[in-house]
């Protein structure tokens, strides 16, 4: 509610990008691959005839194997959320948590006028006192998936495509973090290399290129214990969007610029609680009512102690067992009476690691309370 509060009013006018490139639907995948790197968007608007039709993003080359530096950008039209001027900041978090994108249009009628970021928002985190002081490790991600300097970039890519995420920290033998590979490096490594479309090049690459030879070494850390406060200010001072948390030198989670966003997203006021489930393929889609149910369940009985305010569920599959079998890990994450709840389950079956994950979240909003109940009769 406090966050609330000191968000409230302020709309998009106050982080609004009014420099940013464009592309036409007829251009080519690799002109629309050449702005992002020479802007750092990783969404480009689409625009025809001046009016805007959509976003060109990695996450659309990520998601399709057969894109050819030849493809047509309209055949890679991501439909995106647009906001306005008067867009509130808590509007816009949400937008992007949802749809898991790094910037989002802003349309004055039908034309494109400017962008909002994760790193807007990220800035604006980094100015609000009780977004300042909240602790790292409150909100970090924890396990993290990562991959050694001699691993192949498939690896990392695998990662990506099965977190849905862009960014990977690299680590030494001791779970040091020492640098990072996102999908800039990928595909500019890819664009490079003789295979004539991404899906080749995830073939190919295996005994070609290691993620030594093109990861970000200047990687940048901060101590699970620091505040977001100095976390964000790391990130707006060197344009990072992924920050390794360490306990010494041990990498024990990590912070992005989409979890801050999210916790931004989390202070909205809404009649119902934010669910957004992230990652479900088209075979999985049938078993979305079942895992819904479960959800609903599971928070009706949260509710009883505290006000649920967001729950984001991320799903990942990966090849196991015999036949290539699908394992399912899920990460959830709940943010609830001014805590994030952070939990994963892994299994076969994904309604039951489903339902297994919401009642891990009731056991510990259980526990939450009573832990409060405990500390209020010490206190008396």
């Amino acid at each position: 509610m406090i966050l609330r509060s000191q968000l409230k009013g302020m709309t998009v006018r106050d982080i609004i990008i009014s420099e940013f490139p464009t592309i036409g639907p007829e251009d080519r995948a690799a002109e629309a691959l050449s702005k992002m790197r020479e802007s750092g968007f990783q969404e480009v608007p689409i625009v025809e005839n001046g009016n805007y039709v959509g976003v060109i993003s990695y996450a659309s080359i990520l998601r399709k194997g057969s894109v050819t530096p030849d493809t047509k950008v309209k055949n890679l039209i991501r439909n995106l959320p647009t906001v306005s001027f008067d867009t509130e900041i808590t509007k816009v978090a949400e937008h992007i948590v949802a749809n898991n994108c790094r910037q989002l249009a802003v349309l004055n009628g039908k034309k494109a006028v400017g962008m909002v970021s994760r790193s807007g928002l990220t800035k604006i985190a980094a100015g609000i006192k009780i977004l300042r002081d909240i602790k790292v490790w409150e909100i970090m991600t924890t396990p993290v998936e990562s991959v050694k300097e001699d691993a192949m970039l498939d690896d990392a890519l695998d990662i990506m495509r099965g977190l849905d995420i862009m960014t990977v920290p690299v680590v030494d033998s001791s779970n040091t973090p020492i640098g990072i590979v996102g999908m800039k490096e990928i595909i500019d490594s890819h664009w490079k290399s003789d295979a004539k479309s991404f899906g080749d090049f995830k073939k190919s690459s295996k005994a070609q290129i290691t993620v030594e030879s093109v990861y970000v070494s200047a990687v940048k850390t901060v101590d699970w214990d620091e505040r977001l406060g100095s976390a964000a200010s790391i990130m707006e001072e060197h344009h990072f969007s992924t920050l390794p948390v360490v306990d010494g030198k041990e990498m024990v989670g990590i912070l992005t610029e989409f979890d801050i966003v999210e916790l931004i997203s989390a202070s909205r006021e809404r009649e119902s609680l934010f669910v957004q489930i992230s990652g479900l393929d088209d075979e999985d889609k049938f078993y979305a009512d079942a895992m819904y149910a479960d959800i609903e369940a599971e928070m009706t009985k949260i509710s009883k102690i505290y006000k649920p305010e967001s729950l984001t569920i991320h799903i990942a599959k990966y090849n196991e067992g015999e036949k290539g079998r699908k394992k399912y890990s899920l990460s959830g994450r709940l943010f609830i009476h001014g805590t994030v709840i952070d939990l994963k389950e892994v299994g076969w079956d994904l309604v039951k690691v489903n339902s297994d994950l919401m009642k891990k979240m009731s056991q510990q909003v259980t526990s939450m309370k009573d832990s409060n109940v405990s500390f209020r009769k010490r206190k008396k």
